[in-house]
């Protein structure tokens, strides 16, 4: 008797999982969330984007500049260089930037340092706003600006409104990104150059707010000894926090 009970109920859940798995073969499937992934997708294609740290290769690309066509590490050479984004010609917040920028170039010059700057905009337009820049902040702009109106440049180094700082060797060096509302410091940015230019060429290390013929810090791998051989004087504050003066 039991087993002639069991065989409808075997025969309902044989039923439900048949339907079961015909509903599932008709659910759509939907893709894995966007969020998840940092790619560019095209209609045929999906491009990764590239993570950009402190000490990674700058990426390399073509473009079209107010100056010309340019391979970015061929324009870069032995140099240094600085490449800062600003989200669209016409901006208020970056037309005072911009200016800024260019009246201290001479002071990049003199650091073996070459600006350039980007905008998600057209060689037209680029050059109209140049000459807004130049009235505006009563300079000469002299450095190229990209022209990015697909957004592929901004896209590869991840950035709207930022800062690069690129050695010789076409690593990054530093990065600053800003939100569009607040305008950069340019004096920072030089600051920061002469930091890195100063340690690379010393061997040591700078404390906050530093600026050049500043003390400056004695890097843990070096013994204090061979610091006082290096440097001449040495003034030990802590065993792992040491100051000398390299000058400027």
């Amino acid at each position: 008797m039991a087993s002639h009970i069991a065989r409808p109920a075997s025969r309902l859940a044989s039923t439900l999982l048949s339907q079961s798995s015909r509903t599932t073969k008709h659910l759509p499937r939907y893709p894995s969330p966007t969020f998840l992934r940092r790619s560019l997708a095209t209609p045929t294609t999906a491009k990764e984007q590239p993570r950009l740290r402190l000490g990674s290769l700058a990426p390399n690309f073509q473009a079209k500049t107010t100056q010309g066509d340019i391979d970015f590490h061929e324009w870069i050479g032995d140099k240094w260089a600085i490449l800062f984004s600003h989200p669209a010609d016409f901006t208020p917040v970056c037309t005072t930037k911009l200016g800024a920028f260019a009246k201290l170039k001479p002071e990049f010059d003199r650091r073996g340092v070459k600006l350039i700057g980007l905008s998600a905009n057209d060689l037209g337009s680029h050059s109209k706003w140049i000459a807004d820049i130049n009235d505006i902040a009563n300079t000469s702009l002299t450095f190229p600006i990209i022209a990015d109106a697909d957004r592929h440049i901004a896209w590869t180094y991840d950035m709207v409104d930022a800062v690069f700082v690129i050695d010789p060797a076409k690593k990054i060096r530093l990065t600053m990104m800003y939100p569009a509302s607040a305008g950069r410091n340019t004096a920072e940015v030089l600051r920061v150059v002469d930091a890195l230019q100063t340690g690379d060429a010393k061997g040591v290390t700078t404390p906050i707010d530093w600026v050049p013929g500043g003390d400056v810090i004695v890097p843990p791998t070096v013994g204090t000894e061979d610091a006082r051989r290096k440097f001449g004087d040495v003034r030990v504050v802590r065993p792992y926090l040491r100051f000398t003066n390299v000058g400027k």
